[in-house]
């Protein structure tokens, strides 16, 4: 009997102890919480497992969170409450860790963004700190402080994981993919009356959407009279226009590409949907954002493009079916309306908050002066007024040698036809966000943690395309010398 216990399988050992500990948690589970709760527990636990085993399932997660349901909670407090996007987050970076340890991907390795955004890490930290000998830290901003933080961390961490155009193609598969997603249900629930529409969003209570006595659904001015605002489960709708013009210019050098990344019908049916929800988003910031990014890319690489952006700009502002956004359009730029004449005191008061505070601006808790506070409608006179002049200047560089590094690989990247429309629409869509960010706070805001996670993993992705460029410029291949394998 012992020789029999001591040939016992040790893999066989470890199953059947991790069945037994498994099969007494849900029995735990089942009599505290309920079935639902401990079903619920049970697939986290899976995913947990599956997370730490593969690096792309975790990538995978984070993306389905931030896109699908970024404000998701779970309903219970450690200290605080946790968000889905926290822990999907903590997941993919344990498992790159597991991986790294593992010496299956390479040794954390530097890149020309490396020393700028560990620059602008280290300032927004400094312009923190100062910024408690006037204003409290509470709780709550301590997390999003942390989760601001980590955002931008995790830079480091996708130039580490991301090393071959096959996992780079991967990752933008799943983006749009999910994006689709987004962009389709916005469309459904958008189209839905509006008494079914708001019943169907308030069944998300219960992971922490809509408190009692908020806004559902969202309208031009907040004015039911006025037309309805597309939101999809991003909230707001300017939250949902700006990824979307992300995604759209991450999308459209798809449709040209030798070997797109869904098939070309489905690409343009995903492409033709985002566009629809953007445009039922009436966020006219993000509007200008795709059109900039989506001109550029024409301008820089694909010219047979132009007449038909032309085309589909006419047909927005002269169609009568579009004639609500493109009189909202017309309002905003002539700053006739309350929300942009709203927006332009704004300007002025964080333009008068910058000239008494220039250096290191206010930070992130609070404003020292009663008459001032920390709100603007751009991602730059946000980072001014918080961080300072040095903050933004900062901030201007790390997207400065972006752009640098990727004009000097242009050259390269057309020998790429595989990589060149996953680099093309990884710039195009840093480069949307960044114009949309005239009008617009959400990408450097820490109140909206998934939009901050989303350009950070938008720039770190361009970087590691770039990189690949010069790789093989330089005779060297991903991971030389590590040891590691870049497989999924």
């Amino acid at each position: 009997m012992q020789a029999r216990l001591c040939s016992f399988p040790i893999p066989s050992m470890g199953v059947l102890a991790l069945g037994l500990v498994m099969a007494w948690g849900l029995g735990w589970g089942i009599a505290t919480g309920g079935p639902i709760l401990a079903l619920g527990g049970l697939i986290g636990a899976f995913l947990v497992l599956g997370v730490l085993s593969s690096v792309d399932l975790a990538f995978f997660l984070v993306f389905a969170v931030i896109f699908l349901l970024p404000f998701a909670t779970f309903p219970v407090r450690l200290g605080f409450t946790p968000t889905w996007l926290d822990l999907a987050v903590m997941g993919w970076l344990l498992s790159g860790l597991a991986w790294w340890a593992a010496g299956r991907t390479a040794a954390l390795e530097g890149t020309a963004l490396a020393f700028p955004v560990l620059a602008f890490m280290g300032t927004t930290l400094v312009t923190f700190l100062a910024g408690l000998g006037h204003a409290s830290l509470t709780q709550t901003v301590a997390r999003r402080f942390a989760e601001f933080l980590l955002s931008i961390a995790s830079f480091f961490w996708v130039v580490t994981l991301v090393r071959d155009p096959t996992r780079l193609a991967r990752l933008v598969r799943w983006i749009l993919g999910l994006g689709f997603l987004a962009a389709l249900v916005a469309v459904v629930l958008y189209a839905l009356p509006d008494a079914r529409a708001e019943e169907w969003l308030l069944r998300l209570r219960s992971l922490g959407y809509y408190p009692e006595g908020g806004p559902v659904l969202r309208y031009i001015l907040d004015d039911p009279q006025q037309p309805e605002r597309a939101i999809g489960t991003a909230v707001d709708p300017n939250l949902l226009g700006a990824t979307l013009s992300t995604l759209i210019a991450l999308a459209f050098p798809q449709a040209f590409a030798r070997h797109p990344v869904w098939p070309r019908p489905l690409l343009l049916m995903f492409l033709g949907m985002m566009v629809v929800a953007l445009l039922l988003t009436f966020s006219r910031g993000s509007f200008i954002g795709a059109a900039a990014a989506l001109l550029a890319l024409s301008l820089l690489r694909y010219r047979r493009a132009l007449p038909f952006l032309l085309i589909l700009l006419v047909g927005v502002l002269l169609l009568p079916a579009t004639r609500s956004y493109t009189l909202h359009l017309l309002a905003g730029l002539r700053g006739e309306d309350l929300a942009t004449r709203m927006r332009f005191g704004e300007y002025r008061d964080a333009l008068t908050l910058i000239s008494r505070y220039p250096l290191f601006g206010v930070g992130f808790a609070g404003v020292p002066d009663v008459d001032l506070y920390i709100k603007v409608a751009s991602i730059y006179l946000l980072v001014a007024v918080q961080m300072g002049l040095v903050g933004l200047g900062i901030f201007l560089l790390v997207i400065g040698v972006l752009f640098i590094a990727a004009w000097r690989a242009r050259r390269g990247v057309r020998r790429r036809p595989e990589l060149e429309p996953l680099w093309l629409g990884l710039h195009g869509a840093v480069l949307a966000a960044l114009v949309s960010g005239i009008f617009d706070h959400h990408f450097v805001n820490f109140d909206f943690h998934h939009m901050v996670q989303w350009f950070w993993l938008m720039i770190g992705l361009a970087m590691a395309a770039t990189r690949m460029v010069q790789q093989e410029a330089g005779g060297s291949p991903p991971g030389e010398g590590s040891g590691a394998s870049s497989g999924g």
